[in-house]
Parts: C-alpha cells; sequence; structure tokens
C-alpha cells in the first residue's frame, strides 16, 4: 500500500520560516511527479511545488524565491522549506504524488493518485 505521511506544520510569526517532510512508503515506481499542495480555508486546492525522480522542479508563482523543495531519495523523503512566510501562506499542506510520471510546468492535480493526511501551517501577522 503506497502511502503518504506529512509533518512539520506549525504556527509561525510573518518572515518566520517551517520546514515540512514528507515520508513515502510502498511504491514500487522509478518515476514519479510528488509535491505540495494546499488548501486555505474557503478556497480551491492549489499547487505549491513538484519535483520529479530527476530533480526537475516547478513552482507557483506565489512562492517563487520563499519556498524550496527536495527530496532524500535515500530516505525516501519529500521537504519543502519555506522561507518569509506570509499570512496568505496559510494552509492545509499536502504531499501528494503522481507515480511512474515525470514532471512539468503545470500542476497535475487531476491525476494525483496518492495523498497524505495534511499538516496545518498557520502564519500570524
Amino acid at each position: 500500500q503506497v502511502q503518504l505521511v506529512e509533518s512539520g506544520g506549525g504556527s509561525v510569526q510573518t518572515g518566520g520560516s517551517l520546514r515540512l517532510s514528507c515520508v513515502a512508503s510502498g511504491y514500487p515506481y522509478a518515476s514519479y511527479c510528488i509535491g505540495w499542495f494546499r488548501q486555505a480555508p474557503g478556497k480551491e486546492r492549489e499547487g505549491v511545488a513538484i519535483i520529479d525522480a530527476n530533480d526537475y522542479t516547478h513552482y507557483a508563482e506565489s512562492v517563487k524565491g520563499r519556498f524550496t523543495i527536495s527530496q532524500d531519495s535515500a530516505k525516501r523523503t519529500l521537504y519543502l522549506q519555506m522561507d518569509i512566510l506570509k499570512p496568505e501562506d496559510t494552509a492545509m499542506y499536502y504531499c501528494a504524488a503522481d507515480w511512474a510520471e515525470v514532471c512539468g510546468d503545470y500542476f497535475p492535480i487531476e491525476t494525483l493518485e496518492t495523498w497524505g493526511q495534511g499538516t496545518l501551517v498557520t502564519v500570524c501577522s
């Protein structure tokens, strides 16, 4: 059974930093597109950043220069370093993956096959 488990959310002041982690287990694929997505109250789920097995990355315009996605393949762990956080970054953050795929310059929300349970990030002004 393929699973994604996030951790690292919390509350932080504007301008602060957090690092989210997502541990993947049970997947047999050498190729994947995996990343972070978020949903704020009353808003639609949106893509934040994605990365594939070739380390190709794609970011939402709203987080470019502030967030960095990375992975440790040996540990099967995905990270999202979030710096210069803003109140508008407040949301539930989800790790999600599209297996046996590569990433492109878009967020494949409609085809993502596995989702984590989410971790809450709150940025206080």
